[in-house]
C-alpha cells in the first residue's frame, strides 16, 4: 500500500470503481457534498482546502476496503467538531451507524500529553469507550492521524514534537493492538524524524549508502530461493524489503547497537497456501543457510494477541550478510498486513462491534483496570504500558502460553495467571531454578509459581515497585485495599501529615475533603486509605492542596484598609515571585551559585549596590558565610510569594556510560515531560564516561525532580545532580 494523493471527490469515486468491492458511491458523493459545503472557507496549516484532509482519510480507508458507511464517516468526522452541522442532522441523512462513528472520533479529539493528567485520563477513557462499541471508529482516527502526521511539515517544531509525541505513545501502540502494520510503522518513522531528526537521518544515511547493493543482495536471495521451491503449487509470493527506519533507530539508539550487528535489517518474505507448506519452506530454507541460534520464532504455534502469525527465522547467506525471513500463509499475510481490517477487505465485516470478537478483550480489560484506578496517573500509565508493542511469550508447566510486554516480572506472571496465585506467591522457578522476584522473564521461560496455604498470606507493598503490568499493580493494590483498610488509614494519615508538617499547611477538614472529592472518594478516611495502599500518589495531590490553601487564605483574608496595606509594603516587598520581609522595592536575583527554584527553602542576602540575592538555604556560600561578622547581619528572611505562570532555569548533570543512544535517550525523557531545553553540553571523561549538562526551563523543584527521577531510569546512568550552573 503506498501513498496515492486523492485531492477531488471525483478521484476519490475513481480509486473506489478501481477496487473489487460494491460501495454506495451515491450516498458518498452526498456525504463529501455536505462536509465540502461545511468546511468552506476553512484552511489547513498547508494553506491547502480544508476538504482535501477529509478526502485523504477516506482515501486511506479504502486502502483497507472498509465499507461504505466508514468511508461516509472518514468524509464527515469533523463537521460537528468544526462546524455548524449536528450529529442529528447526520443520523437523519446517513443513519445510525455513520452519525456513532462521526460521534466517537469527535469525542476522542486530541490526547494532549501537555495537558492536566484528568483531560488526558478522559481523553484516554474516551477513545477505549469509543472502540468497545465500534471498532471503526478507532479505524478513522488512525486514518485521520496518519494523514496529520504525513502533513505535519507546515506545523511549527513545538506542535511537530507535541503531536508526534502523542503519536509514538498512543496511536502506534493501538495500530499494533490492531494488527495494522503498515500504519504503525508509517506513523512511527515520521514521529522519529520530528523527535530526533538527527538520529533519524543518520538512519536514513546509513541505509543509502550502499542502496543499490542491498537491493542486488534482496534479488538474488529471492531468486535463489525461489528456484529451491519450484515444486510447491500455487507458486509462492516471495517479497524483500529493508525494515522500517524507526526500528533500526530503536535497535541502534535505544539498544545501542552497531548498525553492522543488527541481524534483520534485510528481510525476505515467502507466502504460501497452507500451515504445512510453512514448515517444509522453513526447512528448505534452514537447509540453504546457515542459522543464527536463538533467532526463530514460530508465531504460527503462538500467535501473537493481535492475531499476527508468522515463522520468523534468521539466516546467514554465503556473502556473511544476515538477514530475516517470515513464511507465513495468504490468510496470515493479510491478517499482517491488514489487522482487523482484513474483515472488512475479506469477510463480510464485522459490523463494527467487538462484543464477542476475544481479540478485543484487552479493550475490555484496560477499561475495567481504569474504572478500578484512584489516580489519574495510573490511568494515563496503563495505556502506555499495555499498549506496548513490545511483548515476550512465557510458558506455564503446563504448556499454556503468556504474551507479557517487555520487561515484565515473575510477579506480573503470577497475576496474569489467576489473582490468588499472585496474591499467594511465595516464590518462583525458571527452568527448575529460583529466582528473585525482580527476574524478567525471557521469551521461552517455562516459570513455574510457589505459593503460601496460609489463609492470612498477601502480596508484599514492595511489588508494586516491581511490577510491571497495570493488570499485577491494580491486583495488588486491590488486595492492600480490601484486606488492610484499617492499616492503610493509619498508614496514609501518618504520610498525609508528615507531608503537610513538612509543608507548613495546617491540617484541614475541607482541604482535605476537597482532595478526596478530586480523586472521586466519597471520605476522608477513603483518601487516607487510598494514599495507604498506593492508589493515590501523595506527592501528585500535595502541590494541589498547597494551592487551595493558599487560595483560601486569599479568600479570607479581612479587607485591609490603604493605611494598612501602605503599612505591610513597609515590612515586606514582592519581586520575582519573592518575598523579602523588612525591604521595600528592592532588586532581586538568583544566585547563580545554587540557583534556588520554587518549593527550595530560600535566604536572602543584601547585596551592595545590586539588590538581594536569593540562595538555597543548604548553599555551600550561605553555609561558610552564615555566621561571618561582616556579613551576618546582610541576611535577611526570603519566602516563595506562591504559584504564578513564572518559569526558571536549572541545570542537571547527568553522568552515564558512552553510548550511542545516550543524547537520544535524555533527549526522549525531557520531551516526554514536555520541558524546554535552553542549553546543552556533551563531552568525555578520562574514565571513559560521558558527562552531559542540560539547563532546561522548569516551574520549580517538583518539576524538576519529576526530570531527574525519568533521567535516573535510563540504562547506563551513574549519576543524575542538579548544579548551580545556569
Amino acid at each position: 500500500m503506498g501513498i496515492t494523493d486523492v485531492n477531488t471527490i471525483e478521484e476519490l469515486i475513481a480509486k473506489i470503481n478501481s477496487l473489487d468491492k460494491q460501495y454506495d458511491t451515491e450516498k458518498i458523493k452526498k456525504a463529501y457534498e455536505l462536509a465540502d459545503k461545511a468546511h468552506e472557507g476553512q484552511m489547513r496549516t498547508s494553506g491547502d482546502k480544508y476538504i482535501t484532509h477529509p478526502l485523504a482519510v477516506a482515501s486511506i480507508l479504502l486502502d483497507y476496503c472498509m465499507d461504505t458507511d466508514t468511508v461516509c464517516a472518514a468524509l464527515l468526522h469533523d463537521v460537528v467538531e468544526d462546524t455548524a452541522v449536528t450529529l442529528e442532522e447526520l443520523r437523519r441523512q446517513f443513519g445510525d451507524d455513520v452519525a456513532l462513528m462521526v460521534d466517537g472520533v469527535t469525542k476522542i479529539g486530541l490526547v494532549p500529553l501537555n495537558s492536566k493528567e484528568e483531560q488526558q485520563a478522559e481523553n484516554i477513557r474516551k477513545i477505549l469507550m469509543a472502540m468497545s462499541k465500534d471498532i471503526r471508529v478507532i479505524i478513522i482516527k488512525l486514518a485521520d492521524r496518519l494523514h496529520n502526521m504525513r502533513t505535519l511539515g507546515p506545523r511549527p517544531p513545538h506542535k511537530q514534537r507535541k503531536t508526534s509525541l502523542e503519536t509514538m505513545s498512543i496511536y502506534a501502540p493501538i495500530a499494533h493492538r490492531l494488527g495494522m502494520n503498515a500504519i504503525k510503522e508509517e506513523m512511527e518513522d515520521i514521529s522519529i524524524h520530528y523527535l530526533d531528526p538527527y538520529g533519524c537521518s543518520e538512519v536514513e544515511r546509513l541505509l543509502d549508502l550502499h542502496k543499490e547493493e542491498r537491493d542486488n543482495f534482496i534479488d538474488k536471495i529471492k531468486s535463489r530461493i525461489s528456484e529451491r521451491i519450484t515444486d510447491i503449487k500455487p507458486e509462492p509470493v516471495i517479497e524483500g524489503r529493508v525494515k522500517s527506519i524507526y526500528s533500526i533507530y530503536k535497535k541502534v539508539y535505544l539498544k545501542n547497537k552497531k548498525f553492522d550487528e543488527i541481524y534483520d535489517i534485510y528481510a525476505v518474505r515467502v507466502i504460501v497456501q497452507s500451515v504445512i507448506e510453512c514448515y517444509n519452506v522453513l526447512g528448505v530454507i534452514h537447509d540453504m543457510f546457515r542459522p543464527i541460534p536463538y533467532r526463530f520464532k514460530d508465531y504460527i504455534a503462538t500467535p501473537k494477541p493481535n492475531r499476527y502469525q508468522s515463522l520468523h527465522t534468521t539466516v546467514i547467506g554465503r556473502e556473511g550478510i544476515p538477514f530475516e525471513v517470515q513464511i507465513r500463509t495468504v490468510e496470515m499475510h493479510n491478517t499482517a498486513q491488514y489487522g482487523v481490517a482484513a474483515h472488512w477487505k475479506y469477510k463480510a465485516g464485522l459490523k463494527g462491534s467487538v462484543a464477542g470478537e476475544k481479540r478485543f478483550d484487552w479493550i475490555r480489560q484496560l477499561l475495567e483496570r481504569q474504572q478500578e484506578a484512584d489516580d489519574v496517573e495510573q490511568i494515563t500509565d496503563a495505556i502506555k504500558t499495555d499498549l506496548a508493542p513490545d511483548e515476550v511469550f512465557v510458558f506455564s508447566p503446563k504448556g499454556d502460553v503468556f504474551s507479557l510486554p517487555m520487561g515484565s516480572t515473575v510477579i506480573d506472571f503470577a497475576y496474569a495467571i489467576h489473582t490468588q496465585v499472585g496474591n499467594k506467591m511465595t516464590g518462583a522457578k525458571v527452568g527448575g531454578r529460583m529466582v528473585s522476584f525482580d527476574y524478567q522473564v525471557k521469551t521461552g521461560d517455562i516459570i513455574e509459581i510457589l505459593t503460601s496455604g496460609s489463609p492470612g498470606y498477601g502480596p508484599n507493598r514492595n511489588w508494586l515497585d516491581i511490577a510491571k503490568t497495570t493488570e499485577a499493580k491494580g491486583k495488588i493494590r486491590s488486595w492492600f485495599k480490601k484486606e488492610r483498610r484499617e492499616e492503610n488509614i493509619e498508614r496514609g494519615r501518618e504520610e498525609l501529615e508528615r507531608e503537610f508538617k513538612r509543608n507548613g499547611i495546617p491540617l484541614d477538614d475541607a482541604l482535605l475533603s476537597e482532595a478526596a472529592h478530586r480523586q472521586r472518594l466519597n471520605k476522608i478516611e477513603d483518601l487516607y486509605a487510598a494514599i495507604g495502599y498506593g492508589g493515590v500518589s501523595l506527592s501528585k495531590i500535595i502541590q494541589r492542596i498547597k494551592e487551595d490553601e493558599l487560595r483560601r487564605q486569599k479568600e479570607s483574608a479581612p479587607v485591609k484598609t490603604a493605611a494598612e496595606r501602605i503599612q505591610e509594603s513597609n515590612s515586606r516587598s514582592r519581586s520575582k515571585g519573592i518575598i523579602i520581609e523588612g525591604v521595600d522595592n528592592c532588586l532581586v536575583k538568583f544566585a547563580q551559585c545554587c540557583n534556588p527554584l520554587p518549593g527550595d527553602p530560600i535566604i536572602g542576602f543584601v547585596t551592595r549596590g545590586f539588590g538581594v540575592s536569593i540562595h538555597k538555604q543548604d548553599c555551600i556560600n550561605v553555609i561558610n558565610n552564615m555566621e561571618s561578622e561582616d556579613n551576618k547581619e546582610r541576611w535577611i528572611k526570603a519566602n516563595w510569594a506562591g504559584v504564578d505562570d513564572s518559569t526558571y532555569r536549572a541545570t542537571v548533570e547527568v553522568i552515564a556510560e558512552n553510548k550511542t543512544s545516550l543524547l537520544a535517550d535524555v533527549t526522549m525523557a525531557i520531551a516526554a515531560n514536555h520541558i524546554p531545553v535552553h542549553e546543552m553540553n556533551m563531552h568525555r571523561l578520562k574514565n571513559g564516561n560521558t558527562n552531559l549538562a542540560i539547563t532546561i526551563e522548569i516551574a520549580g523543584v517538583e518539576q524538576l525532580t519529576n526530570v531527574m527521577t525519568r533521567l535516573k531510569k535510563i540504562a547506563g546512568v551513574i549519576s543524575v545532580e542538579r548544579t548551580g550552573k545556569q
